[in-house]
């Protein structure tokens, strides 16, 4: 009588098909299409003038201000940050020499909120301010989204049913899964920017008056995701 194999060698066995246990391997994929759960805009807030102080005074001042504009949307605000920062002189291209014609300054800021409906109010209040220009939105879903663990769901789902379906086509049935694994990560609540999803606004006025809402139609983004399945089947009837 052969002996018994034990875990190990029973696992080797079943590593590589035999007329005992063929094998079949499938790809599941699992796509949905879910409303954003955030949104993003890119602020950038100038300054220019011919005294370095004074332009610098002046950009302090408007960062100052569009930072407590932001802040004041509480809890409907999930990020707030300063990117980058810059002050760099304008030199005249004519006669010699290395004139100063003038100096412009540059902050940026990134924005996440929560709530569209406080979006929609907060752009065109931040696109009436003098000197600052916003980008956005752009839709995106939280890192930790609930959709991506259904894309995954779905796409398991899938693999289980193309394995049984090929297994039936031989007149068999599936024995066990031997393997699964990711084929391809969930599209992320694109960190890229979706071209059909931004508006561009930018404004620059001596006065800033109260601007009415945006109406802002949130984009629907569509999550993916892939796996790969082995498993192994009865030995069929041929």
């Amino acid at each position: 009588m052969p002996p018994i194999p034990g875990p190990e060698e029973d696992a080797v066995t079943h590593a590589h098909p035999t007329p005992q246990t063929p094998q079949v391997t499938v790809r599941g994929e699992g796509r949905l299409e879910v409303e954003p759960e955030l949104a993003r805009i890119g602020l950038s807030v100038s300054a220019r003038g011919t005294d370095r102080t004074a332009v610098l005074a002046d950009l302090t001042r408007r960062n100052a201000e569009v930072l407590d504009l932001v802040r004041a949307r509480g809890a409907a605000v999930a990020k707030l940050e300063t990117g980058s920062f810059s002050i760099a002189p304008e030199r005249s291209k004519q006669g010699r020499g290395e004139r100063v014609r003038a100096y412009r300054g540059r902050v940026r800021i990134g924005v996440e909120l929560t709530d569209f409906t406080v979006l929609g109010e907060l752009v065109p209040e931040l696109a009436d301010r003098d000197q600052t220009e916003v980008d956005g939105p752009w839709w995106e879903l939280r890192p930790d989204s609930e959709a991506y663990a259904q894309a995954r769901r779905l796409a398991v789902a899938e693999a289980v049913r193309r394995a049984r379906a090929y297994a039936e086509a031989l007149g068999t049935s599936l024995g066990s899964l031997l393997e699964l694994s990711d084929a391809g990560l969930p599209e992320p609540g694109p960190s890229r920017r979706d071209l059909f999803a931004t508006a561009r606004v930018a404004y620059a006025s001596e006065e800033a008056g109260a601007a009415p809402p945006l109406d802002l139609e949130p984009q629907r983004r569509t999550v993916t995701a892939e796996v790969v399945a082995r498993f192994t089947m009865l030995p069929p009837a041929l």
